[in-house]
């Protein structure tokens, strides 16, 4: 019997201009009328998820941020807080100076640094919803406010440079793009499935009794997790391969598609 639905946002639940289908919106409420769980599974800090049940018109539900490495129960309790170490923090950040034309985001439990707030800032403000904060990143250090994640935001090909020297550099970080403009820097151990096997195991549940919607290669780890894993049908064909199905796409409304599918709404 299905507990609790899994998804990823960006690529899944929401359509490619950043806002959910109608059917989409249905879905969510219907799982947690329910009395289900619906949990969003993200690289998106919590205060860029907690803005689209906001607008739902619901209450927050649990949240998985930063890929598995920030767990939040519905009641915004923190049961798992993965940082990047102060060592490696202070490291890759030296580092990152050797390049131009960058935008760095610092990113610490429910808060987002950045060191001046350009255009690429408050264009990732305007479309999460959430605000970013001016403080330099070595007093941060100081202060013990370690990282959850750096995000860098630059040109393709200063991003493919830095995913491979810094990804080569830093051995014990997982430095990968999630887009061709976007970098993100978390610790190696975090990944999508190590944050549900958190809120599963604090829940009581099975990953039998899950169904978890992803559409892209950071989805990887929680559609090998969870036997019940739906991939969308605008995620890439290698995708495709990783899940048990495929439903519509994101903007077709596809998790609601499927959820009717199989009786579960």
């Amino acid at each position: 019997m299905i507990k609790i639905i899994l998804s990823d946002i960006d690529g899944t639940f929401l359509k490619d201009d950043k806002n959910f289908t109608d059917l989409h919106a249905q879905a969510l409420k219907s799982v947690v009328a329910k009395g289900l769980q619906f949990v969003f599974v993200s690289a998106r800090m919590p205060e860029a998820i907690y803005p689209i049940t906001d607008k739902i018109g619901m209450n927050h539900t649990p949240v998985i941020s930063y890929g598995g490495g920030l767990v939040l129960t519905a009641d915004e309790e923190i049961i798992f807080d993965k940082k990047i170490s102060a060592e490696d923090a202070e490291g890759i950040l030296a580092a990152m100076s050797h390049w131009q034309d960058i935008t760095i985001n610092y990113y610490a439990g429910r808060r987002w640094f950045v060191e001046a707030i350009d255009g690429r800032v408050q264009f990732e403000m305007d479309i999460t919803g959430a605000k970013a904060e001016v403080k330099n990143f070595g007093a941060l250090l100081s202060e013990k406010i370690f990282p959850n994640k750096i995000m860098v935001i630059c040109e393709p090909p200063t991003c493919e440079e830095m995913e491979r020297e810094l990804g080569r550099k830093f051995p014990a970080l997982n430095v990968v793009r999630s887009a061709p403009y976007l970098l993100e820097v978390m610790d190696k151990s975090v990944s999508k499935a190590t944050g549900i096997e958190v809120l599963l195991k604090h829940y009581g549940f099975t990953v039998d009794e899950a169904i978890a919607f992803g559409d892209n290669y950071n989805d990887t780890e929680m559609l090998k997790l969870i036997p019940q894993s739906v991939v969308m049908a605008n995620a890439p064909d290698a995708v495709k391969k990783l899940a048990a199905c495929v439903t519509d796409s994101n903007a077709d409304s596809g998790i609601y598609t499927y959820l009717v599918k199989v009786g579960v709404i």
